[in-house]
C-alpha cells in the first residue's frame, strides 16, 4: 500500500511540477541547431585532445548551500567516477540572492560555468530573456532523451518552442511537525485533512510564551511563498492574478500569530538571517511549513548528530481551505541548463544528462530527496531511506492531489515576483496594514501585467 501511494504521489507531482516553466520572450537565444552542433563538434575535439594529452578537463557548476544539500558531492562523485578526465567544480552562490547573482556573472565577462542550477521560474525567464543559456534542443535529440519521464515537465518549460533547462529535482511542500513537542503536550499529531481554522487552533494549543521556555506552535519563513501561496492552494486563484484581496485571510492568520508569539517575529528573523533548518532544529517549533527538499538536509544532520532536539519528527499534509481537497499544495523544480559562453558544451550535456536521468534520481532519492523522475527503484529508495519517518501519515502524506507552481509561466515573473516580494516584507513587518499591502500589489502588478 505505502509503495503504491508513493508511486502515484511522484507521478502526480512531476506532471504538475512540470507546470514551473517559462513564458515566450523575445530575448531568448539566436543561437540555431547547426551552431549549437558545431560548438558541440569543437568541444568534443578539445576533450578528445585533452584526454589524448591526460589533461583533466574542469565542469564548473553553480550550486547553493552545499553544506545543506547531501546529493551535490554524491552525484559529482558519482559522474567523476564514470568519467575519470574529468573534475567537476561546484561554486556555491548562496542561497539568498542566487539567480541575482547568477544573472550577474553570466551577463558579465569572464564568466566560465559550464552547468548552472536553475533555482526558480523568474530566474529561468531572466536568464533565457538575457539570451545567455543554449538550446538544449539539438542534444536532447542527438541522445535520444525520452522527454516523457518527466511527465510533461519539459514541455512546459519551453520558450518559443525551444527547451533550454532540464528538471533533475521536483519539490513540494509539507507541513514539518516536532512529535516530541505534541507528547509533551499531551496533545495528538496534526493529520493529513485540516483546515487552516484547526491548524491555526492546534498551533495555539501548543504555544508557550513564558521567557526562556518558549515553544512555537508554528514556523513561517520569511520567504512570501510561506504565507502568500495559501491562498492559491483552491485552484481558483493564482499569484498572477493582479487582485490579492483573496490573501486578506491567510494574512490575518499569521500576523495575529506573530502577534500573539504563536510564532516567532518576521522582522527579527529577517534581521537575524535564521534560516528555516535552524529555527526547527532548535526544538522548539511545533510545525513549520516547507518543501521536500529539507528531508534530505534533516534526515542527514540527524544522522551526524548536529540536530539534537528535532529527531523525532514527522509529516502531514499542507492545511487547507473549507471545500479545498485535503493534499493540494505548492510546487517546484530544480533544473540545469548550459550558459552560452561555456566551453565544453557537450561535456556538460553529458553531466546534465547524468544528474537529469534514471542514475542521479537513484542518487537523490537514496538521501531523501524526490527527483523529477520516477521509477520502482527510485520509489523504493525514498520509502526506505535512514531516517525517512515511517509513521502511516507521513507516508501518506507523499500522496498529494493537486499541485500549484509557486510562481507560474509568465515573461514578467520576476518584476511581478519583485512587486509581492515588497509589498509581502510590508506587511509583515508592519510598515502597512494587510489592506494597504494588498492594495499596492493589486495597484503595482495590475501595471504589470498591462505594461
Amino acid at each position: 500500500m505505502k509503495k503504491r501511494a508513493l508511486s502515484f504521489m511522484l507521478a502526480f507531482t512531476m506532471v504538475a511540477a512540470g507546470l514551473a516553466g517559462c513564458s515566450s520572450s523575445s530575448g531568448s537565444s539566436d543561437t540555431t541547431a547547426a551552431d549549437t552542433t558545431a560548438a558541440g563538434s569543437e568541444a568534443a575535439d578539445t576533450t578528445a585532445a585533452e584526454e589524448s594529452t591526460g589533461e583533466k578537463t574542469t565542469l564548473k557548476w553553480s550550486v547553493w548551500d552545499i553544506s545543506a544539500t547531501p546529493y551535490y558531492q554524491l552525484l559529482v562523485d558519482a559522474f567523476e567516477e564514470k568519467h575519470p578526465d574529468v573534475t567537476v567544480e561546484m561554486v556555491d552562490l548562496g542561497s539568498t540572492d542566487y539567480q541575482t547573482v547568477l544573472a550577474t556573472e553570466l551577463t558579465g565577462s569572464g564568466s566560465d560555468f559550464d552547468v548552472v542550477s536553475i533555482k526558480d521560474v523568474p530566474g529561468y525567464t531572466t536568464l533565457v530573456n538575457k539570451g545567455v543559456l543554449e538550446p538544449l534542443d539539438s542534444y536532447i535529440e542527438s541522445s535520444g532523451v525520452d522527454l516523457t519521464q518527466y511527465k510533461g515537465i519539459a514541455d512546459q518549460v519551453r520558450v518559443d518552442g525551444q527547451l533550454y533547462e532540464l528538471p533533475y529535482i521536483n519539490s513540494f511542500w509539507v507541513l514539518f511537525y516536532n512529535k516530541d513537542i505534541f507528547d509533551a503536550a499531551g496533545v495528538e499529531y496534526p493529520t493529513n485533512d485540516m483546515t487552516f481554522e484547526e491548524y491555526d487552533a492546534l498551533a495555539r494549543s501548543l504555544t508557550v510564551t513564558t521567557p526562556g521556555q518558549e515553544v512555537y506552535g508554528a514556523h513561517y519563513h520569511t520567504w512570501r511563498s510561506a504565507v502568500q501561496l495559501f491562498g492559491v492552494l483552491d485552484g481558483e486563484h493564482t499569484i498572477l492574478d493582479g487582485n490579492y484581496d483573496f490573501l486578506k485571510p491567510y494574512y490575518e492568520m499569521v500576523i495575529n500569530e506573530q502577534n500573539d508569539g504563536v510564532c516567532q517575529d518576521y522582522a527579527t528573523l529577517k534581521t537575524s538571517g535564521l534560516h528555516y533548518s535552524g529555527a526547527f532544529a532548535q526544538g522548539n517549533v511545533a510545525m513549520m511549513n516547507q518543501g521536500t527538499w529539507f528531508f534530505s538536509t534533516l534526515i542527514e544532520k540527524i544522522k551526524t548528530g548536529e540536530y539534537t532536539e528535532c529527531t523525532n519528527w514527522g509529516i502531514v499534509k499542507y492545511p487547507h481551505a473549507e471545500g479545498v481537497e485535503p493534499g493540494s499544495t505548492l510546487s517546484q523544480i530544480t533544473s540545469l541548463a548550459i550558459p552560452t559562453s561555456s566551453d565544453n558544451k557537450d561535456l556538460a550535456w553529458e553531466f546534465i544528462q547524468f544528474l537529469s536521468g534514471e542514475e542521479g534520481a537513484e542518487i537523490v532519492a537514496s538521501t531523501g530527496a524526490i527527483p523529477a523522475i520516477m521509477s520502482d527503484s527510485v520509489v523504493d529508495l525514498i520509502s526506505s531511506t535512514e531516517g525517512f519517518p515511517q509513521d502511516e501519515n507521513s507516508i501518506e502524506a507523499l500522496n498529494t492531489s493537486n499541485l500549484y507552481l509557486e510562481m507560474p509561466v509568465h515573461a514578467k515573473s520576476s518584476e511581478i515576483e519583485t512587486a509581492l516580494n515588497e509589498a509581502h516584507d510590508s506587511i509583515m513587518t508592519g510598515s502597512c496594514t494587510i489592506d494597504e499591502g494588498i492594495a499596492q500589489m493589486n495597484e503595482q502588478v495590475s501595471a504589470i501585467l498591462a505594461e
